[in-house]
């Protein structure tokens, strides 16, 4: 079934929190709205044979790559992670191989599902926690469940019935948090047994069962601690979390999850592009790419929670370019990437638009975080104006870091004050021309300061 996010609808969304490049938004709209057309499909014989197509986003650093990638996992709740490929390096050197972005993408689903199935069994665990927690309180029994709680409710005198409704009350109004009761917990000291395999490739099932079995060989130990209801309430919480939740079925559905929604974002992948040179220093970036390959193309990958197909997996690239091109490239890895867009520079009213429009701007970040310093931080349109020169001009003249350079522009517009709010005579503080051009003065006149803001 389609979701109400059509491709138009999902452009406008990411508009409220990334200025301008609509090519790439487009793109990734049209990508992600596919995804949910396979699946519609059901049983066509076709669903299986549609494959993501895969982008390559061209770009400078700081103009919206990333957060178009993020900001779309995000609306649709689909597993998403950003790797960089640069931390990759070939079968046979040491450091991370590529089939471990795919494991780190199946935790990000398991954590989505498991949230989910928490939100479901939330309502039964804090009733069975309060249940235990009475039990504690009137018999001190640790051990005892909520169903034979439940029964020697149904058997206990009407005095037991009485304190146990004035316990009830006064753990909902919070006057016995600081109360102290005697539990079973694991034993804190004591030897302990880990094993773990040395990351290699299609061991985790095997290292996943090593530790099963030393854990039946070596059981945790239990003791007897007091420990306050505060403390025993969130204890008990989690265990009858656990007892609600089957992790089989997390697992299942992560799985299928990661296999179907998944989006892989691989920044950097411009570094691994080989540019022809002899004798580099890198380790072997072709190999790398070679590494990437199977991946992207459909391959299956062993994780310790099961086998995971990457046929269906969205992955998007993205890179400067700045000095090797796309065509640097292996030939195969660029046919597994076929739609390419180009992200634009950032001018002088991007800037402008950067601070004020989206939902998340800067400029009302800082005026949330001084508002509870009793400041009230209005800016003035010249302000804007002021901040987006400053900004243009500092990346013309340095590194563009796109708008990554406005953090550290408005970091410093606001540190006297930040550091110390209580000397503002006015509480009512305009930031205007003015006050930007009076705060940035020597990073304004002074080229030489200007390697202190980024």
């Amino acid at each position: 079934m389609l979701s109400e996010w059509k491709p138009a609808e999902i452009v406008r969304h990411l508009d409220g929190f990334i200025i301008g490049q609509n090519e790439a938004k487009k793109a990734a709209a049209i990508a992600l709205r596919n995804r949910e057309r396979r699946l519609a499909l059901g049983e066509h014989p076709l669903r299986d044979e549609i494959h993501p197509k895969n982008i390559i986003m061209i770009g400078p650093t700081g103009v919206g790559k990333t957060e178009i990638a993020r900001r779309l996992a995000k609306m649709a709740n689909a597993p998403f992670i950003k790797v960089e490929a640069t931390k990759y390096t070939e079968v046979g050197y040491v450091g991370r191989d590529v089939e471990s972005m795919i494991r780190d993408l199946l935790m990000s689903a398991i954590k989505i599902v498991r949230s989910e199935y928490e939100e479901i069994a939330k309502v039964e665990a804090e009733k069975r926690t309060e249940e235990r927690l009475l039990d504690l309180l009137l018999s001190g029994k640790s051990e005892t469940t909520t169903t034979e709680s439940t029964e020697q409710s149904n058997t206990n005198d009407e005095d037991e019935k009485i304190a146990r409704d004035i316990f009830r009350k006064k753990l909902r109004s919070g006057q016995l948090e600081d109360r102290e009761v005697e539990m079973k917990l694991p034993q804190q000291s004591g030897p302990q047994v880990a094993v773990q395999m040395m990351a290699i490739p299609g061991m985790e099932e095997l290292e996943n069962q090593m530790q099963n079995v030393l854990g039946d060989i070596f059981p945790k130990k239990k003791e007897r601690r007091k420990v306050t209801i505060a403390q025993a309430r969130k204890l008990l919480y989690q265990e009858e979390l656990d007892a609600l939740i089957d992790f089989e079925k997390i697992k299942e559905e992560a799985i299928h999850r990661t296999e179907n929604t998944g989006i892989v974002f691989i920044d950097e992948i411009d570094k691994i592009a080989s540019r022809g040179s002899k004798g580099s220093p890198d380790v072997s970036r072709e190999g790398v790419q070679r590494d990437i390959l199977p991946l992207v193309e459909g391959s299956t990958v062993n994780t310790r929670h099961g086998a995971v197909k990457t046929d269906h997996i969205l992955f998007i690239a993205a890179g400067a370019f700045h000095i090797a091109a796309v065509n640097d490239l292996i030939p195969e890895l660029q046919g597994r990437f076929p739609i390419r867009v180009e992200l634009k520079p950032l001018v002088k009213e991007d800037y402008v638009s950067i601070l004020k429009a989206p939902k998340n701007a800067l400029s009302k970040q800082y005026q949330a975080l001084l508002s509870t310093e009793n400041l009230n931080i209005a800016f003035d349109a010249s302000g804007f104006d002021a901040l987006a020169e400053i900004a243009y001009e500092m990346n013309s003249r340095n590194e563009n870091i796109g708008a990554r350079r406005l953090h550290t522009i408005l970091e410093k517009l606001f540190e006297q004050i930040s550091f110390e709010p209580e000397k503002s005579v006015d509480k009512d503080i305009r930031v205007d021309r003015a006050f930007v051009e009076s705060q940035l003065a020597e990073i304004v006149k002074n080229q030489d300061l200007s390697k202190f803001i980024l």
